[in-house]
Parts: structure tokens; C-alpha cells; sequence
């Protein structure tokens, strides 16, 4: 039987690669965005295999229609890929209340929203797969993308519990902790910039403000191989609650563990040192 997937953001990027080589290898694919005839439009020729939907994602009721649709249509939702997201540059004081919620609404409660509607049906057939895709900045902060990061901390903790719930009931999840990849994310139609700008950053989120617009779309990152992984990993045996994709989420990583080995090490005797009983090891 041909895998159903349901993906959102799926008009360009990293989703709209994922739909295609989903389509490309006789899947079936909901395609959704917030403008359905873009995907529509980026995915000519694939018949009722794709269903294209209209959906914004911080709308928990658009998000459980579409989910009725998908199901109606095609009958099951094999794999979730919550891939619907936005940027947001500016160091953490010049970013404004709003700026900040408008993120963690796509971002975050965007991502609850679909999975909360999904979920029913995965457990009733005991069978699933949620694919969360976050960011290398899920796993690192970095000066000038505070927020940005706070958010997919966020898709990495709750992937992290959601694999544990959801294990037992024969659903998988894991966050993908993409590099920079060659996409539409440095536009101004998905990054946003922190209207505010205090002058005693310019060398720290001033820099990164100055990567985005020197960077958009001469990312080291290859978001066809990039979605050819996710799918890989999907049709995999074992699937790890994180896939690092990228040269940069490699280093990146490689250097926080690092660093954090140290800061436990060091601090080992510290930490252990407020139980009332330890045994220290």
C-alpha cells in the first residue's frame, strides 16, 4: 500500500521537496499551505495522489479540517511532516512582545495544533510517524536568533517527549535538525526581522542580521538531499528521535557536547553535592 503523508509548508522548501520525492515514488501526498494553489501550482501532474489544502497552521480549527479532509480522501495518515515554520533575526531585547508570539504561534503551537489533530487517527491504527522538523538552532543558540531558537528548543523537547508517549502506541517521532539549506527561509516572506535595533549589538545579532541578507540562497545546504534523508529515515527500520542534516549542525553539535561534557565534569562533584544522599560514581 502506498504511504500517506500529510505535510505542511509544503508550497516551498524543504517541504515542498519532501512532497515531491513522496509523490515521485508513488505516495500519496497532502500538501498544505496557506495559499493551496502555490502547491498546486509546484506539483503539477500527480492526479488524486495530492491533495492540496488550504491551511494556516496557528488555526486549530483549519488544522483539524484539513486533517478530516486528508482522512476522508485518502483514508489514513501514514507519516506527519510539520515542517511549516518561520524565522525571526533580532537580538533578544530588540525583539518585541508580538514579534515573539507571532513566532511561537507557527512555530510551536502551530506544530501542536496539526499534531493534536493527526494523533486520533494514528492511535486508533497503532501505527505513525511524526517528523518534526526543527533546526541545528533547536540544539545551539546563537547571538541574534534567540527566539528563532527558543522555538525549535521547543519542537526538540516535545519531540523528545512525544517519542517516549507515543512509543508504546506504535508511533515514531523525531526532530530533523537541519543546517542552512538552499531555501526561500532568508526571504523577508519567512524570516522576519526585529523592527527594533539597539546599536550596542551590531557585533552580535547585528552580525547575524547581516549573514541572513549575505547568505539567502547561497546556503551550503542541498534541500533535495536534505528531504531525500527524511524519506530514507521514514522507510527506515529504527528511526533516531534526531537527524542532523548538514556540515554545520555536525560542528555545531560536535562543539556544544563538547562543551558540555566539560561543564559536567567540572561541575560534577558541585551538582552532585545538593542531593541528600549521593553516591557519587
Amino acid at each position: 500500500m502506498s504511504t500517506t503523508w500529510f505535510v505542511t509548508g509544503a508550497s516551498r522548501g524543504l517541504g515542498l521537496h519532501i512532497a515531491r520525492q513522496a509523490l515521485d515514488a508513488g505516495d500519496n501526498v497532502v500538501a498544505t499551505a496557506r495559499n493551496p494553489r502555490a502547491v498546486h501550482d509546484a506539483l503539477p501532474g500527480y492526479g488524486d495522489r495530492l491533495l492540496p489544502l488550504a491551511l494556516d497552521v496557528d488555526d486549530s480549527a483549519r488544522a483539524e479540517a484539513a486533517v478530516h479532509s486528508a482522512l476522508s480522501h485518502f483514508g489514513r495518515v501514514d507519516v506527519l511532516v510539520n515542517n511549516a515554520g518561520r524565522g525571526l533575526v533580532g537580538a533578544v531585547e530588540e525583539t518585541s512582545d508580538d514579534e515573539a508570539r507571532a513566532l511561537f504561534d507557527t512555530n510551536v503551537f502551530g506544530l501542536l495544533n496539526v499534531t493534536r489533530a493527526v494523533l486520533p487517527a494514528m492511535r486508533s491504527s497503532r501505527a505513525g510517524t511524526i517528523i518534526n522538523i526543527s533546526s541545528v538552532g533547536g540544539f545551539v543558540g546563537w547571538a541574534g536568533w534567540g527566539v528563532y531558537c527558543a522555538t525549535k528548543f521547543a519542537v526538540e523537547g516535545l519531540t523528545e517527549a512525544m517519542a517516549l508517549e507515543l512509543r508504546p502506541l506504535g508511533i515514531r517521532v523525531s526532530a530533523v535538525e537541519p543546517g542552512p539549506l538552499r531555501t526561500d527561509f532568508l526571504d523577508t516572506t519567512s524570516l522576519v526581522r526585529a523592527e527594533k535595533v539597539i546599536d550596542a549589538y551590531s557585533a552580535t545579532s547585528g552580525a547575524s542580521r547581516d549573514w541572513a541578507q549575505d547568505s539567502n540562497h547561497a546556503q551550503a545546504g542541498d534541500p533535495a538531499r536534505a528531504a531525500a534523508v527524511v524519506i530514507d529515515a521514514v522507510r527506515g527500520t529504527s528511526l533516531p528521535v534526531r537527524i542532523p542534516l548538514g556540515g554545520a549542525t555536525v560542528a555545531d553539535v560536535g562543539t556544544k557536547l563538547a562543551a558540555t561534557d566539560a561543564i559536567l565534569r567540572q561541575w560534577r562533584q558541585t551538582a552532585l553535592s545538593v542531593d541528600d544522599e549521593v553516591a557519587i560514581g
